[in-house]
């Protein structure tokens, strides 16, 4: 049973998707949880006459706070779970995994859009290439499409 788990959001309602599943997860083993979002780098903010507005680092710093924000809706889903949240910078699949390293996760539990065909050729899949370079199990979650009933 996994004890440290992994899961990366986009802070998209498919990626959200799979937190009843690591909360009920991590409840029912005992796990720990952290939650991971990873965004580009940002740069200096600059207005059309070439003014600074914001530079790299405190737009970095708006990123984290504005993640962080985000992780803190998700809190009350994950009563009763030790749950710690993190924002990083970069590439997602590098970032994540090296997050996993750090957390010494024993899973990442990540939800996928499931695209296939040309989709996934042109778009790739950060889940997939997570899965594939990963060294530990790596769950994967595709919730379908909701009901038209």
């Amino acid at each position: 049973m996994a004890k440290r788990i992994l899961v990366p959001l986009d802070q998209s309602l498919v990626a959200e998707s799979i937190v009843p599943i690591v909360a009920d997860l991590a409840r029912g083993g005992g796990a720990s949880v952290r939650l991971l979002h990873v965004t580009p780098v940002p740069g200096n903010l600059v207005a059309k006459d070439g003014r600074v507005i914001a530079y790299a680092d405190q737009e970095m710093e708006r990123v984290r706070a504005a993640g962080l924000d985000y992780f803190h809706g998700l809190e009350p889903r994950f009563a009763g779970v030790p749950l710690n949240a993190v924002v990083r910078f970069g590439e997602p699949v590098d970032e994540i995994l090296r997050e996993a390293e750090t957390f010494d996760a024993d899973l990442i539990a990540v939800a996928t859009a499931g695209r296939s065909g040309l989709g996934r050729v042109v778009l790739g899949s950060v889940a997939e290439q997570v899965f594939h370079r990963a060294p530990m199990p790596v769950m994967l979650f595709h919730p379908g499409r909701p009901s038209t009933r």
